[in-house]
């Protein structure tokens, strides 16, 4: 066994690293950009014109506020019009914000004021070694204003539980207002770090806390030492190479500093936070840079390769980075109407603008394929009677298939026949997910399991709905199996991870062969 499992480890313990060193999204998207660019991607923007920089056979990406992420691989033989073979993920999960005013202190305790972002299982925040990443604004020397990504490794915070000899109770339901301020430190130790003598000069404004030129400008709102702790700012101007007073804002989210982990007795189980949606972040970054690389990619590929990894899926995707923004749309239009242009006078390959009034948009969109990818849930040993009886996806199992009637959830008929076919061309996984007595000598392929709700339970929702309606796209939704959705500290299949990567790169090689074989209308 262990031989058949090299490659399937090695890609779980890639996929530990990213997450690792991803503690919010935009150090999600930080992380896909080094790796894209590392694969030979380049960054275009938005405000940019394409028409003379996209070249066929090219790869590039964009970010849009540093927490949504769209790359690109154009097919050597791309023409206006033709199809893109797409994947969306998101980099959100559930959290804990710093709020704009913070500071707070009680009973002795420097304490901080926190949000809650998405519907987490708050309760498993308890009693962790947090800590704080995110971004910063800074301005420079030269008057600039500038994003610094920002990271305290250490932990700084802990939201406490209350002894169970002072109040008995069966179900644990603390006020996330007034009952989850996680704890910074104490007042005593702070007093003596700075010098101070009493409680009293912690909330005053004293002359090391404000700017050089304070005195003589005005300021719209109090500076950032004066809304939150400044030993906090002292933390977060270290990690961002600034002083505190260079600080202008910031957005920091609370995360747990124990890092995620292979587990269970044959490493069959991945601990971690942010499985959702990370997993299915790693698994479309990794599948697309390695579907450009292998051999079963197609020479004259005439799809775009596309991935969409979009912030704000936990909160309903109604932002301007969020899935229901107009991103996706934008980018697919522009892409839509570039062809090459054997005249142009720089390069044979180079691309020339279309006419935009024509249906090269309307096309393309008809003749494109979306998977939604979001993680899915395992069935859980403990609480069986949750799951419907025929539909119980199991870790190690493969990708799982998400369907709902009410289209809570994308998929049909026409987008699964796709989808098996992709399952039975991919490279097979290096794990055996069957017994030995049901293992098949095939070279390739890679399982797929389906999953409803019962009909008396709630159901999630993903981008995939939305998407689907805003574009009119085919679309299919699927994740990988795990269990405690939502929780601080989630779990995974070990050996899913390098599931979707060669389902996903399948996807990529096959898909311009497939799309015109399945015919609906």
């Amino acid at each position: 066994m262990a031989s058949n499992t090299t490659a399937s480890v090695k890609a779980a313990e890639d996929f530990l690293t990213f997450v690792n060193a991803s503690p919010t999204p935009f150090h999600a998207v930080h992380q896909a950009k080094q790796r894209l660019e590392k694969a030979g991607f380049k960054q275009i923007k938005e405000r940019d014109p394409w028409s003379s920089t996209l070249q066929p056979g090219g790869k590039y990406y964009l970010t849009r506020n540093g927490s949504t992420l769209v790359a690109v691989a154009i097919g050597s033989a791309w023409k206006a019009g033709n199809p893109l073979a797409m994947i969306g993920a998101h980099t959100d999960s559930p959290c804990f914000r710093l709020k704009p005013v913070s500071k707070r202190q009680s009973d002795g305790f420097l304490q901080v004021g926190v949000e809650t972002y998405g519907g987490g299982l708050w309760h498993t925040w308890f009693d962790r070694d947090l800590s704080v990443a995110g971004r910063v604004m800074v301005k420079t020397s030269d008057g600039k204003f500038e994003q610094r990504l920002v990271k305290v490794d250490k932990p700084i915070l802990r939201i406490p539980t209350l002894a169970i000899h002072l109040e008995r109770q069966d179900k644990f339901e603390p006020n996330k207002e007034l009952q989850m301020f996680p704890i910074l430190g104490l007042i005593a130790a702070e007093l003596n770090r700075q010098g101070k003598s009493s409680e009293k000069d912690l909330v005053e404004k004293t002359e090391d806390t404000k700017l050089e030129d304070e005195s003589s400008t005005f300021e719209p709102l109090k500076v950032v030492t004066d809304r939150h702790h400044p030993y906090l700012v002292e933390l977060l101007a270290e990690q961002a190479d600034c002083s505190p007073s260079q600080i202008q804002d910031f957005e920091i989210l609370l995360y747990d500093t124990q890092l995620s982990c292979l587990g269970g007795i044959n490493n069959e189980f991945i601990y971690s936070a942010r499985l959702d949606n990370l997993m299915m972040t790693y698994c479309s970054i990794t599948s697309l840079i390695e579907s450009l690389s292998s051999k079963s990619s197609p020479k004259d590929d005439s799809t775009i390769r596309l991935i969409a990894l979009f912030d704000h899926e936990e909160i309903g995707s109604l932002t301007a980075q969020g899935a229901n923004s107009n991103l996706l749309p934008a980018v697919i239009r522009r892409l839509s109407v570039l062809h090459p242009s054997a005249s142009a006078e720089d390069s044979e390959d180079s691309y020339d603008k279309v006419d935009e009034s024509n249906t090269a948009y309307e096309q393309t969109l008809a003749k494109s394929f979306l998977i939604s990818a979001d993680m899915a849930h395992s069935v859980h040993p403990n609480y069986p009677a949750k799951y419907e009886a025929q539909h119980r996806p199991e870790m190690n199992k493969g990708v799982v298939i998400k369907i709902n009637a009410n289209a809570r959830y994308a998929t049909n008929s026409p987008g699964i026949v796709l989808l098996q076919e992709c399952a039975r061309r991919a490279k097979r996984a290096t794990y055996p997910t069957a017994t030995k007595s049901e293992e098949t000598t095939s070279e390739g392929g890679v399982p797929l399991q389906l999953f409803v709700v019962r009909n008396d339970s709630s159901c999630g929702g993903t981008i995939g709905p939305m998407l689907s309606a805003k574009l009119g796209v085919r679309t299919l939704d699927l994740g990988n199996a795990q269990l405690s959705m939502h929780s601080i500290r989630e779990t995974g299949g070990t050996h899913d991870v390098e599931h979707a990567v060669h389902l996903f790169g399948s996807f990529f090689d096959h898909y311009g062969e497939l799309e015109g074989k399945i015919e609906v209308d």
